[in-house]
């Protein structure tokens, strides 16, 4: 019983072994094989192929060579079809694949044997790709295999090949190779070159390249209608090729300048591929005008005989006879008034940079502010000459003036005095110290603008007068007497005594009024 007791434990414990080996050997064998973790959510894209090219289940993805996926599923879009939708695992070293990323499928060297995916994950800017998202199939790409090689490869074509190679190894033969080997150095800036007229192939605006295609069929029908032309096209090559031939060494030395003309050309050949737009647009907007040309020429036809009529030479001739005498008086004309312009010229700039600028601007008084610039403010007063200046009017030779006075005595200069009714503040502008200096050398246009600003000057000499006093009272008997006196000449010289008299009264209101009363009785 012991025994058998012995031998149950011992085939439980080889069991138990055998299970955890499993245990442990499974999860590492899926890991080995599938190289995933199971129960993790993974980053799966997909993308759209012309062609599956014998890709694989479990075939490596690569960025830059290195592995970052495997192929997890290749379905075929459709039946009979050669396209594939590929779905790929992607670790996080591939991450982030973006949405401009661009799809291949390689052949894997020779000892690996089959084709792997290789991903250019995209652009910085771009945005990235959500997890099962779809790369469209103008992003991918499938190599070309050796079957569909020949297959483009006909009878016509395999023969020209033969031809090109045969005579490809021909010109190697006999120097060729070397010449190819010197043309080596000179790659570099002719495919920079080719490059940039590639892009410009391209166009700029849409449908440039689709027109250039579209236009280039045309041209090469055009060629293929005209067989006999182009073998003489082919034969003057020839015979322009064997012309160059002759002058090799002066080719050479043409075509070692043309790297400096061109550098020297390319701003001027850049400002003209920018000026062809406009130029385009220019060209469509003349286009109607062109088209109308040929009317607006027929219609102009009898205006341009009536001018060849006019300056004909019996028409002409009679017209030079008349202008002869006049031509070299007004040739003098011009020259002697080229001082005169100048003149002109000072007097407009004076006018302009001085004169305009002071009639625009401003008297500035605090006391008696002006209502506008110089120019409307200075003519106020002619308003009054010109009233003053008249010859007469209905009531005769006469003007009126207006004036005031009062009892405060201003002394002008010496001996001339003046009053006024209220004390004088002040004198704006002051009196200038002397007259500005006049330099005839100096020109108008150069001078600064009248400044209108001033500080207003201490009043002239003033003191109220005392109407009371003996003085007063004699001087002004004095001047009325004369003045009545004056006033009765005027009347008997104007022969008015029927109609006017003079009263010596003192003016009060009575007498006013029984003036105006008896001048409203007067009337008829």
């Amino acid at each position: 019983m012991s025994r058998l007791r012995s031998r149950s434990r011992k085939r439980r414990g080889d069991v138990t072994v055998a299970l955890i080996a499993l245990a442990v050997l499974v999860p590492l064998l899926y890991l080995g094989f599938t190289k995933s973790v199971p129960l993790r959510a993974h980053y799966e894209v997909k993308a759209a192929f012309e062609s599956a090219n014998n890709l694989r289940k479990s075939s490596p993805v690569r960025i830059a060579g290195v592995e970052v996926g495997r192929v997890t599923k290749i379905e075929r879009l459709e039946k009979g079809g050669e396209g594939a939708l590929v779905t790929m695992r992607i670790g996080e070293a591939g991450k982030p694949i973006k949405e401009d990323a661009q799809v291949k499928i390689r052949p894997r060297i020779f000892l690996e044997g089959n084709f792997f995916v290789d991903i250019e994950p995209g652009s910085p800017s771009a945005e990235e790709l959500e997890d099962g998202a779809t790369i469209p199939v103008n992003q991918t790409a499938t190599p070309v295999q050796l079957d569909q090689i020949l297959t483009a490869l006909q009878s016509d074509t395999r023969e020209d090949l033969k031809i090109l190679l045969d005579e490809y190894s021909r010109a190697l033969e006999q120097g060729g190779a070397k010449g190819f080997n010197a043309s080596i150095p000179y790659w570099e800036s002719a495919y920079r070159d080719t490059a940039h007229v590639n892009d410009a192939m391209l166009g700029r605006a849409e449908h440039d390249l689709s027109g250039y295609v579209e236009h280039a069929g045309t041209v090469m029908a055009a060629l293929d209608r005209n067989p006999n032309q182009l073998k003489n096209l082919i034969t003057d090559f020839n015979t322009t090729a064997a012309a160059f031939a002759r002058e090799e060494n002066n080719l050479r030395l043409a075509i070692a300048e043309l790297p400096r003309t061109l550098r020297a050309a390319q701003p001027a050949l850049g400002a003209l591929n920018d000026s062809f737009p406009p130029l385009r647009a220019f060209v469509a907007d003349f286009r109607p005008g062109v088209r109308s040309s040929g009317p607006a020429i027929d219609d102009s036809m009898p205006l341009i005989e009536q001018l060849r009529g006019l300056v004909s030479e019996n028409e002409l001739r009679g017209l030079t006879r008349d202008l002869r005498p006049t031509v070299p008086a007004l040739a003098r004309l011009s020259r002697e008034s080229v001082a005169l312009s100048q003149q002109g010229r000072l007097m407009a700039s004076c006018a302009n940079e001085v004169l305009i600028p002071f009639a625009n601007d401003k008297v500035v008084d605090d006391e008696f502010p002006a209502e506008g610039p110089v120019y409307q403010e200075a003519p106020k007063p002619f308003v009054g000459l010109g009233g003053e200046s008249r010859s007469g009017d209905s009531n005769g030779q006469w003007f009126r003036v207006l004036a005031s006075s009062g009892t405060n005595l201003v002394t002008l200069r010496p001996g001339v005095f003046a009053t006024t009714a209220f004390p004088i503040l002040g004198v704006n502008p002051p009196k200038p110290q002397g007259r500005p200096p006049l330099r005839r050398g100096v020109a108008c246009e150069t001078q600064e603008s009248p400044d209108l600003r001033s500080k207003p000057g201490a009043p002239p000499p003033q003191q109220k007068v005392d109407t009371n006093s003996p003085e007063f009272q004699a001087r002004y008997a004095k001047a009325r007497e004369n003045a009545v006196e004056w006033l009765k000449d005027q009347i008997k010289a104007e022969g008015l005594t029927d109609e006017l008299s003079v009263v010596e009264e003192e003016a009060t209101k009575e007498l006013i009024d029984e003036v105006a009363e008896a001048a409203e009785k007067a009337k008829p």
